[in-house]
C-alpha cells in the first residue's frame, strides 16, 4: 500500500536502514543478504554495504508472491555455488525496531530448542483470545473457536495465545527444501516488545512508525 516503503525515508534514513543495522550486530548470522529485483532498492542496499549476491528473478516479485519461494530461490543460488546454511533468518523490512540482541536471542531460543523453526510474536489480547471468539456451524449457530464445550468466564483464567508479529522467522534449511514450508512441524517463539512495534503495510503504519521512531531513537 506504499508505494518504495523498503526505501522511503523514515526519520531521515531509508526502511530497511533499521534491518540493516539490526542483522549487522547479530553474532551468529554468517551472511546477511538482500533479496529484490529493484534496481533503487539494490542502489540503497549497496550504500548501506549490504551484499545483494543476486538479482531476484522477476516471477518471484510480484505484489503477492509468497516468501518461502524467494527463500528458496536464495538457497538454491548459493547451491549453485557450493556453500550451504543450516539455518535461513528471514528479517522482514517492513518491522524495523527490533530491540538491541533480540535477533542473537531468537538464534540461541532456536538452537537450544532444537525446532524446525522459530518465530517472534506478541500476545493475542484477552478479548481476542480464541477461547473468547466464535465461528459459525452449520446450523448457523455460533461455536467457541477452540472447541470447547464451555467458555472460560474468568479473563485470568485465559491460557496466553500470540499472534506473529513478522520481526524475525528462523527456519532450518532442510525444512524449508524438503517440506516446502517456513515451520516444519515444530516451533519455537521469542516475545517481542509490543512497546517496539510496528508491521508497515498501510499508511496508517507508516504514520504510526514515524510517531514510534521519535520515541525509540
Amino acid at each position: 500500500g506504499i508505494p518504495k516503503k523498503n526505501i522511503k525515508l523514515l526519520n531521515g534514513k531509508p526502511l530497511i536502514a533499521y534491518t540493516i543495522a539490526s542483522a549487522k550486530t547479530s553474532k551468529f548470522l554468517d551472511r546477511v543478504i538482500l533479496s529484490s529485483e529493484d534496481p533503487e532498492i539494490i542502489d540503497v542496499a549497496k550504500k548501506l554495504d549490504l551484499e545483494v549476491p543476486f538479482i531476484r528473478p522477476n516471477d518471484l516479485a510480484e505484489d503477492k508472491s509468497p516468501t518461502l519461494p524467494v527463500i528458496k530461490h536464495a538457497l538454491n543460488y548459493f547451491k549453485s555455488k557450493g556453500i550451504h546454511y543450516d539455518a535461513v533468518c528471514l528479517l522482514q523490512v517492513t518491522s524495523p525496531f527490533r530491540s538491541e540482541g533480540f535477533i542473537d536471542k531468537a538464534i540461541e531460543t532456536f538452537k537450544s530448542k532444537g525446532t524446525d523453526a522459530l518465530i517472534s510474536v506478541l500476545e493475542v489480547p484477552h478479548e481476542y483470545n480464541p477461547h473468547w471468539t466464535f465461528k459459525p456451524n452449520k446450523e448457523g449457530q455460533l461455536e467457541i473457536a477452540t472447541g470447547d464445550k464451555q467458555i472460560i468466564s474468568r479473563r485470568q483464567d485465559l491460557p496466553p495465545a500470540y499472534y506473529r508479529d513478522g520481526a524475525i522467522y528462523i527456519t532450518k534449511s532442510e525444512v524449508i527444501i524438503n517440506q516446502d514450508s517456513l515451520y516444519g512441524k515444530s516451533i519455537s517463539y521469542i516475545q517481542s516488545d509490543p512497546n517496539r512495534h510496528v508491521n508497515i503495510d498501510t499508511l496508517d503504519d507508516w504514520n504510526k512508525a514515524e510517531t514510534l521512531v521519535k520515541t525509540l531513537y
